[in-house]
C-alpha cells in the first residue's frame, strides 16, 4: 500500500526533528553505513533540495564517495505499534504507525565549508534551548577536531515519503488512537497529517 508522502514541509519538519540519519553507500568494497546527523537545506518553496553534514576522513564511505558519488540517506521518525485495544471499532486489526524518507544524493565533498557546515549542525541541534551554545570556531580544538573531519553536501536527487499515521483510517478510529497515545511524537504526528479532518466541521 502506498502512503502519502505529507505536504512539502513535512520532509524538512521530519528532518529536522529527526536528523540523525543512515548514509547508505556502495563502492569497490560494497555497502556501507554510518549514522550521521544530516541539516536540510530547501528553496523558497520549502522543498528539500540538500542535504549537508560532516563525518571522519578515516571514513571507509569517503573514498567510496570519491569513487561513486552517489548515497542514500534514510530517517526514521515517529513510529510505534497501533494495538485494537485502542480502537472502539470491533474487528479491527493492529498496525505500525511510522513517518520514514530515503533520499537519493549526489555527493560533493567541501573542504572549505567544512567549518560552516559543522558550526549549522550545531546551531541546528541547539536552536530549541533557552541559552543556545555556540561553537568558537577559533578555539584551539576546533581546530584540531576540524583536522580530522570532512563536510558534504548531498543534491537530492530523488525521494520517497511514506507517512503511515492514520490518514487510510476513519475519523472516529483516528481520534481512539490519538487519544490513547496520549502525548509524544507518535500522536503530535497523526494530528499533524490528520489536520484538517481534525478540525471542528473537518
Amino acid at each position: 500500500m502506498e502512503f502519502p508522502p505529507g505536504r512539502t514541509e513535512d520532509l524538512a519538519e521530519l528532518i529536522r526533528a529527526y536528523p540523525l540519519a543512515w548514509l547508505i553507500t556502495c563502492g569497490s568494497a560494497g555497502f556501507d553505513a554510518t549514522p550521521l546527523p544530516l541539516v536540510a537545506e530547501t528553496d523558497e518553496a520549502g522543498e528539500v533540495t540538500s542535504l549537508v553534514g560532516h563525518c571522519s576522513r578515516r571514513n571507509a564511505q569517503v573514498a567510496a564517495l570519491r569513487e561513486h558519488p552517489r548515497a542514500y540517506a534514510l530517517f526514521m521518525g515517529p513510529q510505534g505499534y497501533i494495538s485494537p485495544a485502542f480502537v472502539s471499532k470491533p474487528g479491527w486489526l493492529p498496525t505500525w504507525n511510522f513517518a520514514v524518507a530515503i533520499l537519493e544524493l549526489d555527493i560533493s565533498f567541501e573542504e572549505e565549508e567544512t567549518p560552516a557546515l559543522v558550526n549549522r549542525l550545531v546551531d541546528a541541534a541547539e536552536e530549541r534551548r533557552a541559552d543556545p551554545w555556540k561553537l568558537d570556531l577559533d578555539a584551539e580544538r576546533v581546530d584540531l577536531l576540524m583536522a580530522r573531519i570532512i563536510g558534504f553536501r548531498g543534491k537530492v536527487i530523488g525521494k520517497t515519503v511514506r507517512m503511515k499515521l492514520g490518514q487510510e483510517e476513519d475519523l472516529p478510529t483516528v481520534r481512539d488512537i490519538i487519544a490513547a497515545l496520549e502525548t509524544g511524537p507518535l500522536p503530535e504526528w497523526m494530528e499533524r497529517l490528520n489536520a484538517d479532518r481534525l478540525q471542528p466541521g473537518g
